[in-house]
């Protein structure tokens, strides 16, 4: 069987996923056979298997880290939040059923233990190493007795821990401390090690903590890595920028034509796959923003209605927010609107909807001849079409049954006038059509902006995930790294008191 490590964290967006990419992109290029593992994963941002599974966008981004296809195996459990208190929980990569929090926290998520090891296991017995990410705290004690992500999978597998902490929100000495001092013993004999993220200035200076926190809890720290900006990944504990901030901390090249092109994004409720706007960041000379004002489209170049989890509850925000009423008046200004998936239905006219919030016939915004009803059964696919006389490659996750009942083809969807839209995911990482769309949506806008005729997507994300790996190379003890993978936590960590039951 092959090795394994957890890759835990002191609080949720503290790095994992990017660290389980980094460790994953440098395993393979060591000639190993890596796959990511995550038992359980809260987002609304998916991706669709070439087998027709559904599984968080992060472990799909970790196995092209790792230059394996991703499987349902990798991402086993999957929850949609829908509220603040339920969520859709996807099993194995299809939809299984609404939860409460608190009934998945109860005996469900103790029956789905058996079936997480097992994927663990497959995947532990068809490759060298398996680099596995825990989800929130090891040390939420709450939650540890059904606990089937963190320490109770690495329990089960006999996994040692590596714990990541985010040293650029500051008291991170602290957090490493508590999160080792609040687990078991049992647990805590796992725990061997940590990683400090996000670093900026002279290690020297971070060193005599260091040296202290090894004193205090008989654990090393393996690794420094200092802060990298712009890398564009895909995560799944929210949106990494606050409203009105640029994408992904992407850095904005200068534009290959004379203008730039402004692009606003609205920030619906449960907005779910905001990675489809990743690839138009990555454009030189366009500038991606969210926004949740009526007001800040007036001078959007491109408005995008991106996917949600709730299509009748984004309907309401646009309207209570004045941007519904601006998004009319572009529409019959001939200016550009582009919605995807959930914001493909609210364009339309009319959603009947007795599954996700079960409102039956709600009215659209009447920007397109749509009507749309949803199915209980998901439509999870990976289909391949053409637009503007380009390839196009994307992926479809939705409940909602679109009926066209007019303007011009596109993409499963439609366009009228300078309105598109589509249940197609990911289409705009498919270069051609992306330059293409561009050039019109300029076009409509008035805009002497150019596409940069040689930005690869592709390539991009290749040149991010190398650039992880580079981090792990440089500034993480690589060879203590294997000696977990290889072999397991040390014997003889000693307890740090008091711990847990």
């Amino acid at each position: 069987m092959g090795g394994g490590l957890l890759v835990a964290g002191t609080t949720s967006d503290a790095g994992k996923s990017v660290v389980t990419a980094g460790i994953c992109r440098w395993l393979v290029r060591q000639g190993l056979k890596v796959a990511p593992f995550k038992g359980q994963n809260m987002s609304l941002n998916s991706f669709v298997t070439r087998e027709g599974a559904e599984i968080g966008r992060a472990q799909a981004m970790q196995a092209r880290a790792a230059r394996v296809e991703p499987t349902a195996l990798m991402n086993p459990v999957l929850l949609k939040p829908g509220s603040d208190r339920s969520s859709q929980v996807v099993l194995m990569g299809k939809p299984v059923g609404e939860m409460s929090a608190r009934g998945y926290h109860g005996e469900r998520q103790k029956e789905l233990f058996e079936p997480v090891l097992a994927c663990l296991e497959e995947l532990r017995r068809t490759h060298d190493a398996v680099i596995c990410e825990g989800a929130g705290s090891p040390a939420e004690i709450n939650l540890r007795r059904t606990d089937i992500v963190n320490m109770g999978i690495a329990r089960a597998a006999r996994l040692p821990v590596v714990v990541v902490g985010d040293i650029d929100r500051g008291g991170v000495f602290a957090q490493f401390f508590g999160t080792t001092a609040l687990l078991a013993p049992e647990d805590q004999r796992l725990v061997a090690g940590y990683l400090v993220n996000k670093f900026r200035g002279d290690v020297s200076l971070l060193e005599p903590g260091l040296a202290m926190l090894d004193g205090l809890t008989g654990r090393p720290t393996l690794g420094v890595l200092p802060y990298a900006h712009g890398l564009g990944i895909d995560e799944e504990d929210g949106l990494r920028v606050s409203l009105r901030g640029a994408v992904r901390e992407s850095v904005v090249a200068p534009p290959y034509g004379a203008d730039v092109l402004r692009v606003a994004v609205c920030a619906v409720p449960l907005m779910s796959n905001f990675t489809d706007v990743d690839a138009l960041a990555a454009e030189p000379g366009v500038v991606v923003r969210f926004v949740d004002r009526p007001e800040e489209l007036a001078d959007a170049d491109l408005v995008v209605v991106p996917g949600t989890r709730g299509t009748v509850k984004a309907l309401a925000w646009l309207r209570e927010r004045g941007l519904a009423a601006a998004l009319a008046r572009r529409a019959a200004e001939g200016r550009p609107i582009l919605g995807v998936c959930g914001g493909f239905q609210v364009l339309g006219e009319r959603v009947e909807d007795e599954v996700e919030s079960r409102a039956g016939a709600v009215d659209g915004l009447g920007l397109l001849p749509v009507r749309v009803r949803f199915a209980r059964e998901k439509t999870l696919a990976r289909p391949v079409g053409e637009a503007l006389g380009e390839r196009v490659e994307g992926y479809e996750i939705h409940h909602g049954v679109a009926d066209v009942r007019g303007g011009e083809p596109f993409l499963d969807g439609c366009r009228t006038g300078a309105v598109w839209g589509t249940h197609w995911h990911g289409s705009l990482e498919s270069d051609g059509f992306r330059r293409a769309f561009l050039q019109e949506v300029a076009a409509a806008a008035g805009r002497r902006f150019v596409p940069a005729p040689d930005t690869s997507f592709d390539a991009l994300r290749e040149e991010q995930l190398d650039r992880l790996g580079d981090l792990i190379e440089e500034h993480a003890d690589t060879d203590a790294l294997l000696r977990l993978i290889e072999k397991g936590a040390p014997e003889g960590l000693p307890f740090v008191p008091p711990g847990a039951p």
